[in-house]
């Protein structure tokens, strides 16, 4: 039995066999081949295999992230049937008389140079997507089938890190528990962790060795078992039945409304970041969206998401939650949410740097295709949308500004859309000195205790090593919720938290004395904070 120590996402127990994921650089090798119709044979049928993956990853995609984020399967699938890469790779194998798999590597290079080459912004981010058709292409004749799927049976994920591009593609039924060597209590696989109530770990560096073994992930002490001895596993057993019996009395709280027993009532909304979870938060009887984090529809694609594919999954999140109040944070890009075909320049202090609303007022085409979409959806429900990152009066009002001329460019167009609250987030402290100019001209505040923690303590939250001076308790950061809250209040703003630290039971009877009206969490908290505030 060995044992390892990190630091522990979400509590629980995980029991089963350890699946590692190593990325791996596929080495093509070339040789010489002797009939060329055979060849272009196998590599025809190796695109048919490719089909048939891709076909399943769509559908895979569609119930888990939705239609409009599962497209770029389908747009992988026509690449496929390209004349022009199909013929590319024939007239390699036939000419030079080479295997398939570098006629392959050698296409998808040539037509990846030349979509980077071009102006036009669209064509450019192309040349991921002949990449990662090639590379899967590749791994079809290589192995006769994709090594991209990581999960085939009920597994604990250990791994080095998970891309959001990653976490996308996992079978989620098939997951036990994550254990991860990099990574934030914040990172994406964090927030998957906490959203489908899977046991996590980060911090521990992942064995070759360990690949198909017994172990057994503890979220309570942040520790891994790997190979428990049967005394260990009938404790762990044990302890994991009395979790799921706690579960399963927590389900008595559906219905019940989120009230203490002096009568005060806050309300309760669910953090989430696709669709899937939208139906995580209605199963643990959510009472409103807080959080809809809209940036994983930019993370999970190859290029920017349409003002269509957009509206689709926010018209649809309306609608699946019935009627409730759904808060949808505009694109919040940066800091630790990089992508690619955004061309952000690498950045000394990324946390500090070009991110969130900075983006959005300096690249309006990309703000207002999210505000069109935003806006023609909120016929489907009452939507708010709340802006990230904000630190000046100004940034407001240039926001507003926009917003309004939206509104006027889709009157124009005889398009429909209703009124919508407006809000901003409260994560740094200078939108917390200014609460009282903020509140003003919006609607209601959401504060942000991450990055709220993060800038008030001047501490990457990112930086493990800085794990021990992390305080999110610190009485500088609860004296910074506690005046926007009150500077709020006394503004006409009604005030949530959609930080980590608004599912911290040891501070709910603290932030309800300050006079919170919301808190936002991850939907597996819900039920659990319910009781813990109808017990005050």
């Amino acid at each position: 039995m060995e044992q390892f120590t990190g630091r522990p996402i979400f509590q629980g127990i995980a029991i089963g066999p350890i699946r590692l994921y190593t990325k791996k650089e596929q080495q093509v090798k070339r040789y010489k081949i002797t009939d060329a119709e055979a060849e272009i044979a196998r590599f025809h049928r190796a695109r048919e295999t490719a089909a048939a993956e891709l076909a399943s990853l769509y559908e895979a995609a569609v119930r888990q992230v939705g239609e409009a984020n599962a497209m770029i399967f389908e747009v992988h699938q026509m690449m496929l049937e390209d004349e022009d890469y199909l013929d590319s790779v024939t007239h390699i194998i036939r000419t030079q008389e080479i295997n398939a798999e570098m006629a392959v590597a050698t296409t998808g290079d040539n037509f990846s140079a030349m979509f980077s080459a071009m102006e036009d912004e669209y064509m450019r981010a192309r040349a991921a997507d002949v990449k990662d058709i090639s590379e899967r292409l590749i791994a079809c004749l290589v192995n006769g089938g994709s090594a991209s799927e990581l999960l085939t049976e009920p597994a604990i994920l250990a791994a080095e890190d998970l891309a959001p591009s990653e976490t996308v593609q996992l079978d989620k039924s098939m997951l036990l528990g994550f254990v991860t060597r990099l990574g934030s209590a914040n990172s994406h696989t964090a927030i998957l962790a906490r959203t489908m109530n899977l046991p996590a770990l980060i911090g521990i560096r992942p064995d070759p060795a360990w690949n198909g073994r017994l172990a057994v992930v503890d979220g309570y002490s942040g520790t891994l078992t790997v190979d428990p001895d049967e005394e260990y596993l009938l404790q762990m057993q044990t302890r994991k039945a009395q979790d799921e019996e706690k579960r399963t009395l927590l389900q008595q709280l559906k219905g019940k409304e989120t009230v203490t027993r002096s009568g005060r009532r806050v309300k309760l909304y669910a953090n989430v970041g696709s669709l899937s979870d939208i139906r995580s938060a209605m199963e643990n009887d959510a009472e409103g969206i807080g959080l809809f984090r809209s940036e994983f529809l930019y993370l999970e694609k190859k290029d920017f998401p349409t003002e269509e594919e957009q509206f689709a999954i926010y018209r649809t999140a309306l609608e699946n939650m019935g009627g409730k109040k759904v808060i949808i944070r505009t694109l919040d890009i940066g800091a630790d949410k990089q992508i690619d075909y955004f061309g952000l320049e690498r950045e000394e202090n990324p946390a500090l740097g070009y991110r969130a609303i900075r983006i959005c007022l300096t690249r309006p085409d990309i703000f207002r295709t999210q505000l069109r979409a935003l806006l023609r959806a909120s016929v489907y429900g009452p939507l708010s949308i709340m802006f990230p990152m904000i630190i000046s009066l100004d940034e407001v009002l240039a926001v507003k500004e926009i917003l309004e001329e939206v509104k006027q460019e889709l009157t124009a167009q005889d398009i429909p859309y209703a009124p919508v609250e407006i809000g901003v987030m409260i994560e740094t402290p200078a939108a917390v000195m200014i609460s009282e100019q903020l509140a003003a001209e919006v609607d209601f505040f959401s504060i942000g205790t991450n990055d709220l923690t993060q800038y008030t303590l001047a501490l990457d939250r990112q930086n493990p090593k800085l794990d021990s001076f992390y305080d999110p308790h610190h009485p500088a950061v609860l004296r910074m919720i506690r005046e926007t809250i009150a500077n709020g209040h006394a503004h006409g703003c009604w005030v949530g938290i959609c930080g980590e630290l608004g599912a911290d039971e040891e501070l709910t009877e603290a932030f309800l004395e300050m006079g919170v009206d919301e808190l936002s969490v991850s939907p597996p908290m819900i039920l659990r904070l319910r009781k813990r505030i109808r017990e005050l």
